[in-house]
């Protein structure tokens, strides 16, 4: 059974969203794969060539225990805000 007008469309007006909406996200996953392998890189490039600088100070290139404590927190400290990045670029597409 056929409801439509004859010259309806096939598909009807959307309606306007409403603030309390889920919202879609209109960016397929290969850009956000794209833009998020961008942005960590360049975190990885920020983040070394800050960890360099600081790592070259003198309170800490005169000491062998800092220096060692140093480079283990910037080696595994990268990790923090590149998470955010690779869980908004692997979110499914709606």
């Amino acid at each position: 059974m056929n409801l439509r007008a004859p010259y309806s469309p096939l598909h009807p007006a959307r309606k306007a969203r409403t603030g309390n909406e889920p919202h879609i996200s209109v960016m397929r996953i290969r850009t956000r794969k794209f833009l998020g392998t961008i942005a960590l890189l360049l975190l990885v490039v920020v983040w070394s060539l800050m960890g360099m600088t600081v790592a070259q100070t003198p309170w800490l290139a005169n000491s062998g225990l800092l220096q060692a404590i140093f480079y283990v927190a910037a080696g595994i400290g990268w990790v923090l805000p590149a998470m955010p990045i690779v869980s908004w670029m692997s979110r499914p597409d709606a």
